[in-house]
């Protein structure tokens, strides 16, 4: 039954397919550590700017939580980081 859907996902390139946003978003939280460690910061200083809480933090750098947009930005701007040094090379934005 599922089969099917699978062959479909596997042939179509505009689904992203589950190995690729994994890798993805372990890229995403490997950036946002790294930013934060080049701010010379911890994560219960960056909580204190009332941006994310430390737990939220944790988690989004952990992976275990989906970092919205705006919350990119402000982590962005709090880092001094611009927003490019989170987008994988090989990624464009478009």
């Amino acid at each position: 039954m599922g089969g099917r859907c699978n062959q479909i996902e596997a042939t179509n390139p505009v689904i992203m397919q589950r190995n690729d946003y994994n890798k993805k978003r372990r890229l995403l939280s490997e950036k946002l550590i790294e930013a934060r460690e080049q701010a010379g910061l911890s994560q219960k200083q960056v909580s204190e700017k009332k941006i994310v809480s430390q737990s939220e933090l944790s988690k989004i750098e952990n992976g275990t939580r989906r970092v919205d947009f705006i919350i990119l930005l402000e982590l962005s701007t709090f880092y001094n980081q611009p927003i490019s040094f989170f987008i994988p090379e090989n990624e464009s934005v478009k």
